[in-house]
């Protein structure tokens, strides 16, 4: 499944998203904190900077953007401290036009006092709210209502954000769904922290973690017969098209009405933070259904998404391309080391995009000893990739005579597989790696030191864009001739 999730994320569309939520202002006041008051056995907090990033629905605004998705938001914010909210969602690349402004009520902030001591990584100390989360009065429910139905004519999706916070109420909640519904377009909630979900009705699907499903559905969520049910219960009750069930390290449990229960795994992760993965997930799940992928492969992506976001610290917006580094590490484990040139370009045009630097070598490596695993050692740390190309059998016989080589074109490139120095393998058939050489465009190409640089095929070519050549060290006596010379006398020929 990796190649076609890579494939769905290098080709996401410029999704149209509306975006109906609780905005929130995250502020992280970083000091040092390496002493105590003397009024109280509690840390002091030195203060060094302020940092402002979106929250709540402003975190999925900002996840959205991030993904390529053009994001209508839809919400309210006080009348008199909404600046830095709106201005934060204009950068992200969001569109705050329709927000609505309460007098009297303030902007939701989530003040987070964070301290450092002995060079240590930054901890949450406290954290101070300032929210009003009574429900809106009729006037401003009509205000949002009135914008949405603005925008939904111009989207392909709306998100629901609820975290509670007095704008979804029941009745609002039900009309935005029924409005969207009517206009033909899909909805995805993340859904409060609450027992009656009846709200959520007629939604398309709900992206909600096991700790809220328990406590909407009732059930117990301990193991995976136990995902089904609940799944299954959320589904009939609200008339879902899907339930998307998080699990923390476990993955998602998905169940669609079609009738799929599918429990979809993930990679272990170092936990930093887990703020804002799930908005992250609702956001992966909303770009990947307006790409055309499936409840399965939406799933597979945010999945991603969220791992990668508990890997940092505060809610921190997650790119296409960090996502499609990630998967190319999945396929990685799946899908081995060997590629194809139609795969290895573009794998290798992400890695770049990503900074990293590409090493390339060739050869026979007929017979592997000592001194190919030293060579492959020094090529890996000219860089950050390794790709080594392989002679094909028919290459070695037409380069070293019909008695060679002595490992077979398949054995030869499953042995090479295992060392781990090595990143990529792709075989060649031409009599010289000139054409790999310029179809790849490596940043250094490596040979062994008994060349010198001009005897390298393509070192003009590799240096005329600002490439290198590498001559890997020799090891005294290590070579394929000279361990079968010795083979030989050992034998008696």
């Amino acid at each position: 499944m990796s190649t076609r999730l890579i494939e769905l994320v290098e080709n996401l569309p410029r999704s149209r998203v509306a975006l109906l939520g609780d905005l929130m202002m995250d502020r992280y006041l970083y000091g040092n904190a390496e002493r105590l008051s003397p009024e109280a056995p509690v840390p002091v907090l030195h203060y060094q900077r302020e940092e402002l990033r979106l929250g709540g629905a402003g975190g999925v605004a900002a996840d959205l953007a991030a993904l390529g998705a053009t994001v209508r938001v839809v919400g309210v914010v006080g009348a008199d401290d909404g600046a830095d909210l709106r201005k934060h969602l204009i950068q992200c690349g969001a569109d705050p036009g329709t927000l609505v402004a309460v007098t009297g009520r303030p902007t939701i902030s989530k003040v987070r006092l964070v301290g450092l001591a002995q060079h240590r990584h930054p901890q949450q100390m406290m954290r101070l709210d300032f929210e009003d989360p009574s429900p809106l009065d009729d006037t401003t429910c009509q205000r949002v209502l009135e914008n949405l139905r603005r925008v939904l004519g111009e989207v392909d999706l709306l998100c629901i954000e609820d975290y509670n916070k007095g704008l979804l109420s029941p009745d609002l909640c039900r009309a935005a769904i029924e409005m969207a519904r009517a206009a033909g377009v899909a909805v995805l909630v993340d859904p409060a922290s609450i027992d009656d979900y009846a709200k959520y009705a007629g939604a398309t699907a709900l992206k909600l973690n096991r700790t809220e499903t328990e406590k909407a559905t009732g059930l117990a969520m301990g193991n995976e017969p136990q995902y089904a049910q609940a799944g299954t219960w959320l589904i009939e009750r609200l008339g879902l098209e899907a339930a998307v069930i998080t699990l923390d390290k476990n993955g998602a449990f998905l169940a669609t009405r079609d009738g799929e229960r599918r429990w979809l795994k993930t990679r272990q992760r170092h936990v930093y933070d887990v703020t804002g993965a799930g908005d992250m997930v609702l956001a992966m799940l909303a770009v990947a259904r307006c790409a055309g992928a499936s409840w399965t492969e939406s799933v597979a992506l945010a999945n991603v998404a969220g791992g990668l976001e508990v890997e940092r610290f505060g809610s921190v917006p997650v790119t296409p391309q960090e996502i499609i580094a990630e998967l190319l590490s999945e396929a990685h484990e799946h899908l081995g080391k060997q590629r194809t040139l139609e795969r290895l370009l573009p794998e290798l045009a992400h890695h770049r995009a990503g900074g990293k630097k590409i090493v390339f070598t060739n050869g026979c490596f007929d017979l592997i000893h000592l001194g190919h695993i030293k060579y492959f050692q020094f090529a890996k740390q000219q860089g950050d990739l390794l790709v080594v190309a392989v002679n094909t059998d028919c290459g070695v016989r037409r380069l070293k005579g019909d008695k060679r080589p002595i490992i077979s074109e398949e054995d030869r490139l499953s042995i090479l597989e295992e060392l781990e120095s090595i990143d990529y393998l792709i075989r060649f058939d031409d009599d010289t790696p000139l054409r790999l050489i310029e179809m790849i465009r490596p940043d250094v190409l490596v040979k062994g030191a008994d060349y010198a640089k001009e005897q390298v095929v393509g070192w003009d070519f590799v240096e005329q864009y600002g490439g290198r050549v590498a001559l890997a060290p020799l090891i005294d006596g290590r070579s394929t001739s000279a361990l079968i010379r010795r083979i030989l006398e050992a034998h008696g020929r």
